[in-house]
């Protein structure tokens, strides 16, 4: 984060404003195959590229005392460049995942001069940075890859990242991007939510025709059954009267009345509990709870209840029964619950805190999103539990706070 905000606040230095602008240009009157072997040879290999301004600009900076700390940033704004010009044009999407897969191959010849160590250098440690696994994370959302029949269990988690919109600025983006970084991935993330709110309707309404139609297929990694009794818990009568939406709004205007936030506590503790099997909650997960809430903000158990203590109590909740952050990604309570509760009904409970406190949503996202870059290199058969709530994930999402009509 400081050297980020240090390469933020700092001018840009006339060598880094000359690559930028002699990228900037290229990009504009090039073909993807040209600009990407122009990266290659200038980035990559270091060796025989046709400006030897840009060559001489490039030596400066990496032997500048900033280089250890922020080449990352100028080589993940540097391929920016070329992305954001063809995120434009449909057409050349596809050259998007060939540029990052630069990276996973070898130069072709040994590093002939100090310069050219020094850059590879550079750009291995790059190959480790968030800007880079983020970059990689992009690059599986325009790899058209099948997945439908066979859908092997042994792919590596990274690729289902086109599946999980509510993912894609958390797993995107980094500290470093840009507005227009920004604009273009919250695009990406409308257009596949969109997308899959679409599948899903025309799957709920085909359920209800005789002989299921083809046309209405399963837009999950769920298997049909799976995926009913989602839609199910996330639309019905959780408690044969009420559904989420209904108990949250209950319990929003019951709460307005709480004579204090200790109160408060006490009777969040009883609507989230309301929907866990009892022999669960009544164990050693609802003494968690209990104590968790118990532990949130003591200094204010006398005050009323406000905005920014429902939505300061519903993060500390969601760091402890999902995971708190990517230097401690432990996440015992969520596998526990996942385990023993189920995944739709866990995502259920989850569900309940977001439609009370809905400021806390994209904070929920982060969340998962934690969890996804923790277990990116991992097999789907391996953390099949993860893969199967982030589907329940997208159908809750998609069911409460989605443009289409789907039930």
């Amino acid at each position: 984060m400081d050297s980020w905000l240090q390469y933020y606040n700092r001018q840009a230095t006339l060598e880094e404003q000359l690559l930028y602008a002699h990228f900037g240009e290229c990009a504009q009157v090039e073909s993807p195959n040209m600009l990407i072997e122009r990266f290659r040879k200038l980035f990559l290999e270091g060796i025989g590229y046709s400006s030897p301004q840009v060559c001489l600009a490039l030596e400066k900076i990496v032997f500048s005392d900033f280089a250890e700390k922020e080449f990352k940033f100028l080589l993940n704004r540097s391929c920016y460049i070329l992305i954001n010009q063809w995120l434009n044009q449909p057409k050349f999407q596809g050259a998007i995942p060939e540029l990052i897969e630069l990276f996973e191959t070898a130069p072709a010849s040994l590093a002939p001069t100090r310069t050219n160590q020094r850059l590879r250098e550079l750009v291995t440690s790059f190959t480790q940075s968030e800007q880079y696994r983020a970059l990689r994370q992009l690059a599986q959302v325009f790899l058209h890859k099948s997945e439908e029949k066979d859908n092997p269990e042994t792919r590596p988690l990274i690729t289902l990242m086109p599946r999980y919109p509510c993912l894609y600025e958390h797993c995107l983006l980094t500290n470093d991007s840009t507005g227009e970084q920004r604009q273009q991935v919250r695009r990406m993330q409308d257009r596949a939510q969109r997308q899959f709110e679409v599948d899903l309707s025309r799957y709920i309404t085909y359920q209800h025709l005789p002989r299921h139609s083809q046309s209405g297929k399963n837009p999950t990694l769920l298997s049909n059954e799976q995926l009913n009794f989602a839609i199910k818990q996330f639309t019905g009568k959780i408690d044969g009267s009420n559904t989420y939406r209904d108990l949250a709004e209950q319990f929003r205007t019951y709460s307005r009345w709480t004579p204090s936030y200790g109160t408060f506590k006490k009777e969040f503790y009883e609507y989230l509990t309301a929907s866990i099997d009892p022999r669960y909650s009544s164990g050693q997960f609802g003494q968690q709870l209990y104590q968790q809430l118990q532990q949130t903000l003591p200094q204010s158990d006398n005050q009323k209840l406000d905005d920014m203590l429902l939505v300061g109590t519903c993060r500390k909740l969601l760091d402890f029964l999902v995971v708190q952050s990517p230097q401690q990604p432990t996440h015992y309570i969520f596998g526990d619950l996942t385990g023993n509760l189920g995944i739709t009904p866990t995502v259920g409970l989850l569900l309940k805190i977001v439609l009370l406190c809905k400021q806390v949503n994209f904070y929920l996202e982060q969340r998962f999103a934690i969890l996804f870059n923790h277990y990116e290199a991992s097999n789907k058969n391996q953390v099949k539990w993860l893969v199967e709530s982030l589907e329940n994930l997208n159908v809750a999402f998609s069911t409460n706070f989605g443009s289409v009509h789907l039930c």
